[in-house]
């Protein structure tokens, strides 16, 4: 996953205290020692990525109370800048020291929610870099695990490394030493996605899990930022994903399926790609039909509009670079869990029309969600319904969004 750290928004201790998390500090000395009640498999596969630390990190209570969601992917952990073997949030904040992660842990938990945790991601040195051997590695990941009391974690195997079969011999080996030592630890394996599926270094990645006889719950690709258009493009690669899993590991297509997941990019990618709502409901169905194992994205920091809504053609870190609402891709996730997302109460009265207001709402048309028309020159989005609330259906009214300002 890019970090985008060129858009990082405000200060790591300026950030952790936006989201609220002051009423939690009687648990930091601790790290997150408020206990959660276990959630399904299907949580820790359906949870999004949040950066605790940097690019303005959004209140994940809010986000729950708004969307239902239960589980989010905290990221990354790294080897030290300096060098070393033991565990820090991005380099720079020893795991063993924290106290801000663990109090936006506790405030998850206190929600009823809960975490995994992802090591590495793009760019950074990873422990599996610096440390000695596959033991070493996965006793500094142990004290991730054992300091926030984690049931998950995933593993994101990318650049630069992925190139470094040493390094990733030490990966894989330290996350079946983790699987091994955590009984019920939900593990996943993310990595780059190609059109293929995969490239030459994510396959040599699944051939080292096969060497050392290691299968998580997942195998997940990232498939964004290499030449993607939409999610035909992406449902493409999550089949050709399933081949390479199919012949790598010698399952028959659904078994693959089941430990296959898709990780995107919610909006505009780094490479100017565009993943829009419509594009993550199609791979969700996808996902759901083929009964795949995960479905997740990156990130919730950008899971909010931007201002202007197209941010001048710009990748932020903070915000989405396409027309939404606050967590619309968040409810995706919540879907993916098996959980109706909550819906805003509608209004009692049809909406006012033909004025700066509003554009006419007309009972003959199709309104969805991602629904824009321009009036009075500005863009307009329909915002909710009423009737029978179903977007797409002939005759129904609401409420329209003003994506400009009168």
């Amino acid at each position: 996953m890019k970090r985008l750290r060129a858009l990082l928004c405000g200060a790591a201790t300026a950030a952790l205290a936006t989201a609220g998390l002051g009423a939690f500090a009687a648990q930091q000395a601790s790290g997150a020692s408020a206990d959660a009640t276990a959630l399904s498999n299907r949580w820790y596969a359906a949870a999004p990525y949040l950066m605790p630390h940097d690019n303005n990190p959004p209140d994940a209570g809010a986000i729950m109370d708004a969307t239902g969601l239960k589980a989010f992917q905290l990221a990354f952990v790294l080897a030290p800048n300096g060098g070393g073997c033991s565990p820090t949030w991005d380099g720079t904040s020893p795991v063993s020291s924290d106290t801000a992660v663990a109090s936006v842990i506790s405030a998850i938990r206190a929600k009823g929610g809960d975490v995994s945790v992802s090591i590495g991601g793009y760019g950074g040195t990873k422990l599996g870099q610096t440390c000695s051997d596959a033991a070493s590695t996965a006793a500094a990941y142990q004290q991730v695990i054992t300091k926030y009391q984690l049931k998950a974690i995933d593993f994101d195997l990318e650049e630069p490394e992925y190139e470094n079969a040493t390094a990733i011999a030490h990966e894989i080996g330290a996350a079946k030493i983790l699987q091994q030592n955590n009984p019920g630890l939900y593990v996943s394996v993310t990595t780059a996605g190609t059109a293929d599926g995969t490239g030459w270094f994510g396959k040599q990645m699944l051939n080292e899990a096969k060497s050392q006889g290691f299968t998580p719950n997942n195998f997940s690709i990232m498939p964004f930022d290499g030449g993607f258009n939409g999610s035909a493009a992406q449902t493409s690669a999550l089949t050709n994903f399933n081949s390479i899993l199919q012949s790598t590991f010698g399952w028959d297509a659904a078994t693959a399926y089941a430990h296959e997941g898709f990780s995107g990019m919610n909006g505009r990618s780094d490479t100017g790609e565009y993943f829009r709502q419509a594009d993550f409901q199609t791979v969700l169905d996808y996902a759901t039909s083929h009964h795949m194992d995960r479905f997740t994205f990156w990130s919730l920091n950008r899971d909010r509009q931007c201002t202007p809504p197209d941010n001048n053609g710009q990748t932020s870190g903070t915000c989405s670079s396409v027309a939404q609402s606050d967590w619309d891709f968040a409810k995706y996730s919540v879907q993916f869990a098996g959980v109706t997302p909550p819906t805003t109460t509608p209004p009692t009265t049809p909406p006012p029309g033909g004025s700066c207001t509003a554009p006419a709402w007309t009972s003959s048309a199709v309104y969805t969600a991602d629904n824009t028309v321009s009036y009075g020159g500005h863009t307009w989005k329909a915002k909710w319904w009423t009737q029978n609330e179903t977007p797409g259906t002939t005759g129904e009214w609401g409420v329209w969004q003003d994506l400009g300002a009168c």
